[in-house]
């Protein structure tokens, strides 16, 4: 049965999605001469993340930003400015607040779209078998597989297969980070990553080949890491999906449920 979601055990997800950013940046900020120019600067509850090699908000974004940080805004924004990156606010519903929402209305920014973090109870999840998908965990010389992998499932330029690569290898060694490889006759199919950290394990990424899809190989990664996470004695499951995508559905098939629906709050063009 999955917990009830108290404001409690809201904050405590929020804060491991925000744990498990700040670890991977900071293993990518410790490769040497920080090349992606990864900074992390603290503003009261809120962390602002910037990698100013890797454009986009998926890195470049704020988190754990409250209401009652408010006044946190103007410095925040300011030091977007100062890094020449457009700042992006991933909120909470349960922790905003009125005079924030008007706050960033007033500085031109709308939400722009919402993103699912869902959450279970380890010990609801019952062993689940895919035959013909063999799932191990990841080499440390496989970080160019796992790269070829997540840049072909998200369509991204193939230059960046390398840098994919290093900015995974550096966090195999991490306390915590695991990453699993799905195979389907002996041939590569899917990734995906499970972050365990003070009995919470987090669905971090995972990414199926095109040609695999279909065929299982996402639930298979989602069960394996289940297990994992149980077998290592975490007690509660987190994932995010965007809304009404096959990752959503598969965790919810899994005995995951919504937590919150994460607003992103961007500047208007």
């Amino acid at each position: 049965m999955r917990p009830i979601l108290t404001r409690s055990l809201t904050q405590k997800i929020e804060q491991m999605e925000v744990a498990v950013l700040e670890s991977r940046l900071k293993a990518i900020e410790s490769i040497p001469g920080n090349p992606m120019e990864v900074e992390i600067r603290r503003f009261g509850k809120a962390v602002a993340f910037t990698i100013k090699q890797i454009p986009g908000p998926a890195f470049n974004t704020v988190r754990g930003l409250h209401g009652e940080d408010s006044e946190k805004v103007e410095a925040i924004l300011s030091y977007f400015q100062d890094r020449e990156i457009p700042a992006q606010f991933e909120l909470i519903p349960a922790f905003v607040s009125h005079d924030l929402l008007k706050l960033l209305t007033e500085r031109g920014y709308r939400l722009s779209k919402y993103h699912r973090t869902l959450y279970g109870a380890c010990e609801e999840a019952s062993p689940t078998y895919y035959p013909g998908i063999d799932i191990q965990r990841l080499g440390k010389n496989d970080f160019h597989t796992f790269a070829a992998i997540y840049t072909k499932a998200f369509q991204m330029p193939g230059f960046l297969t390398d840098a994919v690569a290093q900015n995974n290898a550096v966090l195999y060694d991490v306390p915590g980070w695991n990453f699993f490889l799905a195979s389907i006759e002996q041939e590569p199919a899917g990734i995906g990553v499970l972050v365990m950290k003070d009995g919470i394990a987090e669905m971090a990424a995972a990414a199926t080949l095109p040609k695999f899809r279909n065929k299982g190989v996402h639930q298979a990664l989602i069960q394996k890491r289940i297990e994992h996470a149980i077998f290592s004695n975490c007690h509660l499951l987190v994932g995010q999906a965007a809304d009404q995508s096959v990752s959503q559905f598969n965790m919810e098939k899994a005995g995951m449920g919504l937590a919150y629906m994460r607003e992103i709050w961007q500047k208007s063009d």
